[in-house]
Order: structure tokens, then sequence, then C-alpha cells
């Protein structure tokens, strides 16, 4: 609260570098850097104070783009890069983008691992569903049939659903979001960055040259209302053009009703704080694809201490423990040899 108080004041021209932004016209990350741009004055903090991290892939020129430090790092391993600076650094707003490529696939065990730990990291995961940079091939997200360069007869993979992986991780918060709706990113991307620990926003990104419209069914203007269903904290999870329609869980499972049929009050209400993730992974699974209704909003947001904190405490007590440490006395203990 102290530094949101000192904080100078800022615009969103203050965040924009002066390198030109190279995306192909209409590409879906034009309005997730905007976003984040727009953001970033009212989150009160300073530009020294915040560091973008990258791995590979059309998404992950965004460093360039922010007038913050910055790291372009290597095909995947961002969260680990990222890891690093947040556990060094506490004093840092650290955040990671990424896409669908660069983390599902050869970055997947490091997602995977920030996840868990709660590093106290903002990862944004921009989902085209295909590999853009390298021009067009199949990714981890694509759809099972999917016809690509890379699989000219169909895709046999089943996809990531990366909002199921980050909560089979037991992520402490899990949203999503799409780039059609400014309001609803930068909301997403506030809670993101307010929560302490690992946060994860998946967004869903048009590719308009290699994978044009693959979210049209259920982020177009006209098929919101019946296609997207919101998730707000302590309130009945119902959508549709007169909230016609809702949610329900039985045996574990979530599906799709109609309120007419089973009456309001047997609507599930959504809690984003509940601690077990059973019910959050059972909202994650009630679209198979972006071609039904599909949950957008926060899925969970939970307490639980984060990496950096931890590793601080541990050092504390060891330092009160046994004292200072002596690297000199730790390299020359237990079994050593001399190469001549």
């Amino acid at each position: 609260m102290t530094e949101v108080a000192t904080a100078p004041a800022t615009t969103k021209k203050d965040w924009a570098s002066d390198q030109e932004v190279r995306w192909c016209p209409g590409c879906g990350d034009y309005s997730i850097l905007t976003a984040v741009q727009m953001l970033m004055p009212e989150l009160g903090v300073r530009r020294e104070d915040t560091v973008f991290v990258s791995g590979i892939g059309c998404s992950s020129r965004f460093p360039y783009y922010m007038n913050t430090y910055g790291i372009h790092s290597i095909h995947g391993r961002a969260p680990a890069l990222a890891t690093g600076i947040a556990v060094a650094r506490p004093d840092l707003h650290v955040w990671v983008i990424t896409g669908d490529g660069d983390a599902l696939s050869i970055g997947g065990n490091h997602l995977l691992h920030a996840l868990r730990r709660n590093v106290n990291l903002t990862i944004i995961l921009f989902n085209n569903q295909i590999y853009g940079l390298t021009k067009g091939q199949y990714s981890p997200t694509s759809e099972a049939g999917k016809v690509t360069k890379s699989t000219p007869f169909g895709s046999l993979d089943h996809p990531y659903n990366p909002v199921s992986l980050a909560l089979g991780a037991e992520a402490s918060f899990v949203a999503r979001t799409h780039d059609m709706d400014r309001k609803h990113m930068m909301e997403m991307f506030r809670r993101a960055y307010e929560h302490k620990g690992t946060a994860l926003v998946e967004v869903y990104q048009n590719c308009n040259v290699f994978n044009n419209a693959a979210f049209e069914e259920i982020t177009s203007k006209e098929a919101r209302p019946r296609m997207l269903i919101p998730l707000e904290h302590g309130r009945a999870i119902r959508f549709g053009e007169d909230a016609e329609k809702g949610v329900v869980v039985e045996d574990g499972m979530a599906r799709v009703v109609a309120v007419a049929d089973v009456g309001p009050d047997r609507l599930l209400v959504h809690d984003e704080h509940r601690e077990d993730p059973s019910l959050a992974f059972a909202l994650s699974r009630l679209a198979s694809g972006p071609h039904s209704p599909t949950p957008i909003g926060v899925f969970r947001d939970v307490e639980r201490a984060d990496y950096g904190t931890l590793v601080d405490q541990q050092l504390v007590a060891a330092v009160e423990r046994k004292g200072p440490g002596d690297l000199a006395s730790l390299l020359t203990s237990g079994s050593t040899w001399t190469v001549s």
C-alpha cells in the first residue's frame, strides 16, 4: 500500500516503449498489450520495479514493447528465469508472458513447477491453439484432427486444457479471459497481479493468419451471451440472453442445464476461495473446446505461502540455528580431490 501511495502517476504512454510493435495486422496480441499498458498506471507501481519475462513465440516479443525491465529468454524457460528473479528480488513485480506452445510443450515442466511451488509470479498465457511464429504447426492446445503443416493428416494428440492443467498442479490462482473484451482482460490481469503467489491467466487469443476465428463461436459479440459462462464469486452460475441457463454439479461433474428444468436453488454458487480444487476443476471441464458454453473469469483464488517467503524464512532459521554460512568451508568439506 505504501508503494501505491508513493509511486509517481503514469499513463499508458509511459509504459509503452519506443520499439515498433511487430505483429501481424489484426493479431489478438495487440489487444492484450493494450490492456496491460492501460492497466499498469492503475496499479500504482513503478516501471523500474517491474520485469516482464518471456520465452519464444509471437507473444514473447511482449517485453520489447513495455517500458520496463524485461528478458526475452529461451523456449519454454521463462518460468525458470522468472523464478530466480522473484526469489532473489521479492521487491520486484515479475510477469511471465508465454504462449500455448512455449508454456505447454517444451516449457511444460517449468510451468508446472512454478505453479506447484507458488512462486510470486503473474503469468499471462496467450492461447491461440497454433504455433504462430514458426508458421502454423499444431500446438499442445490444438484440437484433435487439426490439419496443419506438421499434421497434414490431422493431429492425433489429445489437447491440453490450460486451466485444468493449472488446477491439477494446485495453482493458487487460475483465471480465463479473451482478447475481444478489454475490460474483462484488465480485471483478470488486475486480480492476478494482486494475488500473492503464482497467478495464471489463460487468454483466448486469435491468430488471424494461421488459425483465424478459432474462438469465434464463443467470443463473437453475438455469441457471448449464450456461449460464455461468467464466474462470479458468491453468485449462482447463470448465463444466456435471459439468464435462462445455469450450471449444476452432480456426482462431481458440472453440466449445463435449463434453469426452468431444475429451479434456481439447484444452481452451483461459485466459490473461488474453496480450498479443494475439485469444483474449480469440474468447471474447467465444462467445455472440451471453444465450441460449447465455456466458463470465463476466476476459477480459483486461495491463499498459500509463496515460495520466496518460505525460502527467506528457511534462510533466517538456518542462520539463527547455525550462524552465517562459510562458503570456503562448504567448498572444501566432505570428499575433495586435486586435479593436476
